[in-house]
């Protein structure tokens, strides 16, 4: 299966086609094509390195999809749009955005916190978690006893803690690598979430 060649994805190789890949990274991206309508530019940027590919969404995968105590998937998204963001990453916060706007079915969360998560229209627990996430993410801060009060009187556990920090780090890894590569983001990410999806297409 031919790849399209209509922009540049990566200033790194990209596979010739889906066909020269290994099976389970092939297999991989025709899922997520089948399920999104297109392939995302991460996964073939990502394709060349096939062991980095596997780690990689190994670890997206069981941090990312995991049932948390009480953080729910739009939050975790929210956590990468809001890393992303302050980090100038693109194609994370077009991607990740996306699917926040999905989740949450408002259209206009992920640009709010793009933005400016501060003033977003989040509630006290929300900001608290994006407050730690950037201190971690910006700030080269650490979870001392104040951050552990602060965040465990918002109902967060200590294996949320955990997510919050392993989100945030993980998305840093990830800002850092497409924009290291120049990725784009997908067109077809602009849309999602916005427009009904037989219109996006």
């Amino acid at each position: 299966m031919a790849l399209p060649t209509t922009q540049s994805i990566s200033r790194f190789p990209l596979p010739d086609s889906l066909d020269s890949l290994p099976a389970d990274l092939r297999e991989r991206i025709l899922a997520v094509q089948e399920k999104a309508g297109f392939i995302p530019n991460v996964f073939l940027m990502l394709a060349h390195r096939p062991a980095e590919f596997r780690a990689f969404f190994a670890y997206h995968d069981a941090l990312m999809e995991r049932e948390a105590d009480s953080l729910t998937q739009a939050e975790k998204e929210m956590i990468v749009v809001a890393v992303s963001a302050d980090h100038g990453c693109l194609y994370c916060v077009v991607a990740h955005g996306a699917i926040l706007r999905i989740l949450a079915k408002d259209a206009q969360l992920a640009d709010q916190i793009a933005v400016n998560y501060r003033t977003a229209p989040l509630s006290e627990r929300q900001r608290t978690m994006l407050d730690f996430a950037l201190h971690l993410a910006a700030g080269r801060g650490v979870l001392d006893d104040a951050w552990q009060a602060r965040l465990e009187a918002q109902g967060f556990s200590l294996d949320d803690i955990w997510d919050i920090g392993a989100i945030a780090g993980l998305f840093g890894l990830s800002n850092r690598l497409v924009s290291m590569a120049r990725t784009p983001p997908n067109d077809e990410f602009y849309l999602l979430g916005r427009v009904p999806r037989s219109t996006a297409r």
